[in-house]
């Protein structure tokens, strides 16, 4: 019979086959983050980016994942549960085919007549019962029992309480949670009968907001968190660290220098911080298939574990975004390049044209229009895209600097839209 690690085996190898997406073992970060969103999509169940990773064998881990995180996965490859999968795999045996010791070769007493075929027909009613009353008596959960709403206590700006008003007395289970976004680590457990909980976000964007009940999303909200202008910061635990604007607004550029770093007891060894720009607004009608982005930047920190000066330039979009990589010609293979649906991982698409000299400012520039775009460095086309293009409001505009950066001018419009800075 086959072991369970051989069946998880054969999972992952029918998952891989339905995306397409080539070997595992150029998977990047990105690649599970797609994959946990294409299982939510499909069958309105969370399993984190981070649990997929451990199955994969990216993150070490040597315990086997539980039911509920296995049967998502063959529901998601088209079975009804785990066993359903094991028995149309190998995984269990057919009924009369195992191989059990036979009547003369096992001691019983005299006088006694076998009891096996009386004791196998009361296992197997007893199974059926706790099999139809355990599962068949379920409560289906409906979406229409539940309420769901967020506010902002801040109109703008971050740090942001939100209020989560929500009514799940019905639920089947005592506890209910809340998820801030689409990552299923900022999730909060509350109780199903409280109708009231805040939560902070501590940096701006657009979130998708949940409330779950036992593993099933029933009711959803967007919440757009403006930036208030621009806002530099770095992302850390258990809060980011924030810069004022004063200290990032200099001699018409926005940069944050090393020794602002160090005034902030920010080390950039061994490993240097991702310092962040963010600008998140309502902007108007201005979507991911009709736009043309400009800007000119470049990343100011290459010392030690910098040496890639990774940059990364983001559009935030309403449940998606753009993502334009940039960094020294050797270590383009460690890049991603996505647009809303499309993706490109380094490890598996030539991405050569974006590995830049660094000594001066890189001047880029997007164009995209009914479904393709196309990406100018120096006004020398990097870069085509013609699919995969999902059409989402823009909403934000980003800048990470492995180490630190500077940005000379920010450039966004399409025919009725135009958001332009010079610092």
């Amino acid at each position: 019979m086959i072991t369970e690690e051989e069946l998880i085996s054969e999972t992952k190898s029918q998952i891989e086959k339905k995306l397409g997406w080539g070997d595992s073992q150029d998977w990047t970060n990105q690649d599970f983050l797609a994959l946990s969103k294409k299982i939510q999509d499909e069958l309105q169940i969370a399993v984190s980016h981070v649990t997929l990773k451990r199955i994969w064998g990216k993150v070490k881990y040597t315990s086997l994942p539980n039911t509920f995180t296995l049967n998502t996965l063959v529901q998601f490859i088209g079975y009804e549960n785990w066993r359903d999968f094991k028995v149309k795999n190998g995984g269990v045996a057919v009924v009369g085919g195992v191989d059990s010791p036979t009547p003369d070769k096992v001691a019983r007493p005299k006088g006694k007549k076998p009891m096996r075929p009386l004791v196998t027909l009361a296992i197997g009613l007893a199974l059926g019962y706790f099999i139809w009353f355990g599962m068949g008596s379920k409560k289906e959960i409906d979406a229409n029992d539940y309420s769901f709403h967020v506010k902002k206590t801040v109109e703008k700006g971050v740090p942001n309480s939100v209020i989560f008003d929500y009514d799940a007395t019905k639920a089947p289970v005592d506890s209910v949670i809340l998820q801030q976004s689409w990552d299923v680590k900022r999730r909060t457990k509350v109780s199903k009968d409280a109708h009231q909980r805040t939560l902070i976000y501590y940096l701006p964007g657009y979130f998708e907001a949940k409330l779950v009940v036992d593993e099933k999303i029933v009711k959803e909200q967007g919440i757009l968190i403006p930036s208030d202008g621009w806002l530099a910061a770095i992302d850390a635990s258990p809060m980011p660290v924030y810069f004022k604007k004063e200290d990032v607004m200099v001699h018409g550029q926005m940069a944050l220098s090393v020794e602002k770093l160090k005034g902030q007891n920010i080390h950039l060894a061994p490993q240097p911080p991702l310092v962040g720009y963010l600008n998140v607004q309502d902007f108007g009608a201005i979507y991911s298939d009709d736009f043309v982005f400009e800007a000119s930047l470049k990343n100011d920190y290459k010392e030690g574990a910098a040496i890639c000066q990774k940059t990364n330039i983001y559009l935030l979009c309403e449940g998606m975004a753009v993502g334009i990589p940039l960094c020294t010609k050797g270590c383009v293979s460690d890049m991603s390049l996505f647009f809303t649906g499309f993706d490109a991982p380094g490890k598996q698409v030539d991405l050569s044209a974006f590995g830049v000299d660094f000594d001066d400012f890189v001047r880029v520039r997007i164009e995209s229009t009914q479904g393709k775009a196309k990406i100018f460095l120096h006004d020398t086309l990097a870069y085509k895209i013609d699919r995969d293009i999902v059409r989402s409001k823009i909403i934000g505009i980003g800048f990470v600097f492995q180490g630190t950066g500077s940005v000379d001018y920010v450039k966004l419009e399409n025919g009725k839209v135009k958001f332009e800075d010079g610092f």
